[in-house]
């Protein structure tokens, strides 16, 4: 009787033990999830791939080389440069009082005469022709069906015959306003004009004697300045620096590729250059037959063209 009640005690006490055990090793292996309120799925984030950036490098097409040739040669004085709407050549004759056109086949036809020494043009896209004239410092517009020139307006500067203090020379369109650009030599400032004369605003000053304008597609206008030996940039917000290492820059232009081109009437350079905007780099495209540049413009297949008043010619630059 004792036997079986120690046999029993200890069969169930052993029992127990092997329960603990066994419940024990369960919760090691068992892990129980919080509740998800109702309605809402639990997500688990994935991680994103990594992705290496990618570097696109545009092949850089701007021209290295040029041949040239001479487009006109002996007809009058060819100054200043410009394209009609028709992609002809127009070109002023300070010391002739003359706007022309260069034709197709090589000949020119005087559009405009008595004017009191001419210098920069603008054709707008309806045929309308803005004239620099220098020796009043006046603007003048002579519209596509008109007989006669319309003073647009009379700059505040008065030429005189001190150096630099000439009157206006080039200007330019800015087609992100619709308005002209205008360096006002004698007074050292450069205005917006209206297209319509009226409204004149003065966009900076302090320059020694600026002359050729251009503006590129963000708004911003370079400006030469002829007796400082630099290029004035301004930005659409006003501000203003200047680019150096010139002798005296003249007319100014952009390439299709962002480039600036400038000629400078320096005697010891008289040359084409190109400024490299990517990295300030000046090169120098041509110089050699020079006698004093001037007129400055290129086109849409950047074939550039300059003018020589004192040889007499018009110069296309292929490129090659």
């Amino acid at each position: 009787m004792l036997i079986k009640r120690f046999s029993a005690i200890f069969t169930s006490t052993l029992f127990c033990i092997l329960l603990l055990t066994s419940c024990a090793n369960s919760n090691t292996s068992i892990t129980t999830p919080s509740p998800t309120p109702t309605g809402v799925t639990s997500i688990v984030p994935i991680a994103s791939p990594t992705l290496e950036p990618t570097l696109t490098i545009t092949p850089d097409t701007t021209p290295t080389h040029y041949t040239s040739h001479i487009l006109l040669s002996g007809v009058g004085r060819p100054d200043d440069l410009a394209f009609d709407p028709q992609g002809h050549l127009l070109f002023s004759d300070f010391y002739n009082g003359t706007i022309s056109r260069l034709n197709a086949n090589g000949t020119v036809t005087v559009l405009v005469t008595g004017l009191a020494g001419p210098e920069g043009i603008v054709a707008l896209p309806d045929g309308t022709m803005i004239i620099a004239e220098q020796r009043t410092n006046r603007i003048l517009a002579l519209a596509p069906a008109a007989k006669s020139l319309t003073v647009l307006r009379a700059l505040p500067g008065t030429p005189g015959t001190a150096p630099c203090k000439d009157g206006v020379d080039g200007i330019a369109l800015d087609a992100t306003t619709n308005t002209l650009i205008v360096p006002d030599s004698p007074t050292g400032n450069v205005y917006r004009l209206s297209l319509d004369g009226k409204k004149l605003t003065l966009i900076t000053s302090g320059i020694v004697r600026p002359v050729g304008a251009v503006v590129d597609a963000q708004g911003t206008i370079y400006v030469a300045d002829e007796c400082g030996g630099a290029v004035v940039r301004i930005t659409p917000d006003g501000r203003s620096t200047r680019i150096g290492g010139f002798g005296q820059p003249d007319d100014v232009a952009f390439d299709h590729h962002g480039n600036l081109l400038l000629i400078d009437l320096q005697p010891s350079i008289h040359a084409l250059i190109r400024v490299r905007q990517s990295t300030g780099k000046h090169e120098i495209l041509a110089r050699i037959g020079f006698i004093e540049p001037q007129g400055l413009v290129i086109d849409r297949n950047d074939n550039i063209y300059v003018s020589d008043d004192y040889a007499n010619e018009i110069v296309e630059f292929k490129p090659q």
